[in-house]
């Protein structure tokens, strides 16, 4: 299991890189050339991004991307969401069915005191903070 995907590891880079450029609009070339990531990989995390409403678009000439929030108000948790949806460590589910003992399951219990506090560190970090 891994906690960030490579999804949203690259879609954090590319917002770091866009809060770095202090509301200008950058383009997708620019990106490219500053992160070395491939453009038509890089074009569907952009999409994405801009759908969830994290970024916004300007098409044509000088067009690109702009974050759509301060970076201080952008979390990981927001781009872990994007990307992975929700956070769980475990699903409880064997062979697509639910597991009978899940309601009572002391495992569980514990995986979501440690979902939640994993949630809670996750989301005290912003944009903005790893960037300093």
């Amino acid at each position: 299991m891994k906690l960030i995907t490579r999804d949203t590891d690259y879609a954090l880079r590319a917002i770091c890189f866009i809060a770095k450029q202090k509301e200008k609009i950058v383009s997708v070339s620019d990106l490219v050339e500053g992160l070395k990531l491939p453009k038509p990989f890089l074009r569907k995390l952009l999409q994405i991004l801009n759908k969830k409403r994290i970024l916004k678009s300007y098409k044509g000439q000088g067009g690109g991307f702009l974050l759509v929030e301060p970076a201080g108000k952008i979390f990981l948790v927001d781009l872990i969401e994007a990307f992975q949806g929700p956070l769980e460590l475990n699903e409880c589910f064997l062979k697509k069915m639910r597991c009978p003992q899940m309601k009572t399951c002391a495992l569980r219990e514990k995986i979501k005191r440690i979902e939640k506090y994993v949630f809670n560190q996750l989301s005290s970090i912003t944009i903005a903070s790893l960037l300093r």
